[in-house]
């Protein structure tokens, strides 16, 4: 027997609700209840079920067209930085001295990405390459400043220790905020890439890394026939 079936007086919430679920299309044969049963607004009042039925299905056509925006947003950031990124990579291809690829990838983050603070520094012979505008480091004083950086396997982001921040940034370490730093490394250290912003909150340990270690990727192929490591 149908528990609907029982006295009316012997129903409960539960019992009724299980029927509904069960007969989905009950108002559709009484839709004259749909005027009669009302339930509490939020704003205060009652308004019949039809009528809030009415706006649970706005309300929630309002949040997938919300989240829709959203990913269509989310869509045409990544499509953007996927051809700001192989415009970067494909300059860097066609670099053919340290200088090159040092200035290309500064001025592509800073003009191109937006990035307030641009820098790579990287591990080689300092006394080979005093005839080049890049900053060449030994791994002595980039392990004694940068150590956690250089052996960290990821992209590191956030607030630095101050001595990180003077040593990536010299020019600017009073206006760096925060920061994201990629270990260089093939085989050897080759340096860190390194961006940053004033605002400290911009590069948190929860953003993603993608393009950045993407272009890091690169530049681990691009960069060793360039550095002298021997003293």
């Amino acid at each position: 027997m149908d528990s609907f079936d029982k006295d009316p007086g012997e129903l409960n919430p539960e019992q009724v609700a299980n029927y509904l679920r069960v007969h989905p299309d009950f108002f559709l044969k009484r839709p004259d209840l749909l005027v009669d049963i009302e339930v509490a607004h939020p704003t205060g009042g009652a308004v019949s079920l039809l009528e809030r039925q009415v706006s649970i299905l706005r309300e929630r056509n309002m949040d997938m067209r919300h989240r829709l925006n959203n990913l269509l947003d989310s869509a045409r950031t990544n499509d953007r930085l996927f051809e700001q990124t192989k415009a970067l990579v494909l300059h860097l291809l066609e670099a053919t001295t340290l200088d090159q690829i040092v200035d290309i990838f500064v001025n592509s983050l800073q003009q191109d990405f937006q990035i307030d603070f641009a820098a790579m520094v990287l591990i080689g012979n300092p006394n080979a390459h005093r005839n080049v505008r890049a900053r060449v480091v030994s791994l002595e004083d980039a392990r004694a400043q940068i150590d956690s950086l250089l052996r960290s396997s990821k992209a590191v982001c956030g607030v630095l220790r101050p001595e990180e921040v003077k040593f990536l940034f010299p020019d600017h370490n009073r206006q760096i905020g925060s920061a994201a730093v990629v270990p260089l490394s093939y085989g050897n250290p080759l340096g860190v890439l390194a961006i940053a912003s004033s605002d400290a909150n911009y590069f948190r340990s929860s953003m993603g890394t993608l393009f950045l270690g993407y272009i890091a990727e690169v530049l681990n192929r691009l960069l060793p026939k360039h550095i002298k490591q021997g003293f």
